[in-house]
């Protein structure tokens, strides 16, 4: 009897032990694989701030930062004026930013963004889904996602400088789309 009692337990501390060493169970798990540079980006769908659901596919062919941030992060809210600039500059040639609050209240950051007047799609990611989808744990974190849907660049706790997006984009809209090689 003792015996299949230890075999019981060893075998829900191994279902456990498992669980927990797989990163991506629905992606609930906080820090997840970080996407790799050139690898394409899996869909999500948030909501803003309205209540309007964005998904990440319904900017392709545009450059996109998707930019992690809280309101009581002081490097993240440091950064958004650039990242404001930058879309005003460039919005119009084929570049967004979704800026994605993790966990926080709506009114606390329709307050923030308001208070602030930036105008890019500020998401509301109430679950942390998204956040642990590209492997986020402590802000800011931006990465720069091609016109294809892959991830060109990922910045975790780098501050934002407008030059710095502009370049990024600049070298971004400057790449040739990826292509097959051929056999001759």
């Amino acid at each position: 009897m003792r015996s299949q009692k230890s075999r019981s337990a060893l075998a829900a501390a191994l279902v456990v032990a498992a669980f927990l060493a797989y990163p991506s169970l629905d992606g609930w798990s906080m820090g997840a694989r970080v996407p790799a540079v050139g690898m394409p980006v899996d869909e999500f769908r948030l909501v803003d701030l309205d209540g309007k659901t964005h998904s990440l596919s319904q900017y392709r062919g545009k450059v996109v930062l998707v930019n992690f941030w809280a309101t009581w992060c002081k490097p993240c809210t440091t950064e958004m004026p650039a990242m404001q600039a930058s879309f005003d500059k460039l919005r119009d040639k084929g570049f967004v930013v979704l800026a994605i609050n993790e966990l926080e209240d709506d009114a606390k950051v329709r307050d923030h963004i308001k208070q602030y007047g930036h105008t890019f799609p500020v998401l509301m990611d109430r679950d942390n889904k998204v956040a642990n989808q590209f492997g986020v744990f402590g802000l800011p974190v931006s990465v720069f996602i091609d016109q294809q849907g892959r991830v060109q660049e990922y910045i975790k706790g780098g501050l934002l400088t407008e030059q710095m997006i502009n370049d990024v984009v600049a070298k971004i809209q400057k790449q040739e789309p990826i292509r097959a090689a051929s056999l001759r």
